[in-house]
């Protein structure tokens, strides 16, 4: 994947329906909530097993809220100007270090 080019083309979706003035940092982080929160529907009363186990129909459906939920992070992390790779990359730096493996 290509993040810096996927930015740009949110960025440029974003702009050609002239949403940028609903991009706001709040409104990205309730929108991905809402979005967070239909992706865990499709869990929410599976087994452990039953969740690795999806029908082609429910694998479908999760995979497009999956992708609801990652655009609404690149939004937000191209509104606020954070280089969302280097901040996930610091992250996994900071884990590795607070849970060393065992």
């Amino acid at each position: 994947m290509d993040l810096n080019q996927l930015i740009l083309d949110v960025r440029q979706f974003a702009q050609d329906r002239d949403w940028e003035r609903y991009h706001t940092p709040k409104n990205l982080c309730m929108a991905m909530s809402v979005e967070m929160a239909e992706l865990v529907e499709h869990f929410q009363w599976a087994t452990p097993e039953e969740s690795l186990q999806l029908d082609v129909a429910k694998r479908e459906a999760v995979e497009q809220e999956m992708a609801d939920v990652m655009l609404y992070m690149i939004r937000l992390a191209d509104v606020l100007n954070v280089d969302i790779e280097q901040a996930i990359r610091q992250k996994m730096v900071f884990n590795a270090i607070k849970y060393p493996p065992l």
